[in-house]
This record gives structure tokens, C-alpha cells and sequence, in this order.
């Protein structure tokens, strides 16, 4: 039987830059849902169209997280494997420049 998730070792405030990488192994699970749609929304005002989200290997349910989130998000143009090293463990993003 699976133990559940355990969060102790996560913070609870996080300095955030907005760099157009978002590394998800320094948050909670829980807190993903709402946490890319508002880093999208923060590079998209500071001009960053192009973004590398880190969920990580693991079991793959993360990236199918981010994923679904990628899907309905309406400023996403496209995401796609990260390239180079490492690249199941993270996620490219296009955003669209403008509101098309």
C-alpha cells in the first residue's frame, strides 16, 4: 500500500522569478494547479514567450499535470519535451505574443 504524499519538507513561501523557468520540485503538488497558470500570466506581463517548466521524471504524474493545465490555457501556442539534457523531465512552451 502507497503512503500518502508528504509536504513537511516544502516551505511555505517561495521567492518566485519570473526568468521563464519554474522548477516544480520547490512546491507542493497541491499548489501547481493554481501556481502555472499565474507564472504564465507573470512571464506573458514581464514579456517572456518562451518558458521551461521542471516537473521532473518520476511517474510521469506531473507532466501530465502541467500538461492539462498547458491544454487549457488560452495564451499557450504550443509545448513540446524540453530539449537538451534532461529533457522528459521538463516541459517548452511557446506562449502567443498577443491575444490571438
Amino acid at each position: 500500500m502507497e503512503e500518502p504524499f508528504d509536504d513537511s519538507d516544502f516551505p511555505e513561501d517561495h521567492e518566485l522569478p519570473i526568468d521563464g523557468v519554474l522548477d516544480l520540485h520547490l512546491f507542493r503538488p497541491k499548489d501547481v494547479k493554481a501556481l502555472v497558470p499565474d507564472y504564465i500570466e507573470a512571464c506573458l506581463q514581464t514579456g517572456i514567450f518562451e518558458l521551461r517548466i521542471i516537473h521532473g521524471k518520476g511517474t510521469g504524474t506531473l507532466r501530465r499535470l502541467v500538461h492539462s493545465i498547458l491544454d487549457k490555457h488560452p495564451q499557450v501556442a504550443a509545448y513540446y519535451p524540453g530539449t537538451g539534457t534532461g529533457n522528459w523531465g521538463a516541459t517548452s512552451v511557446d506562449l502567443k505574443k498577443s491575444a490571438e
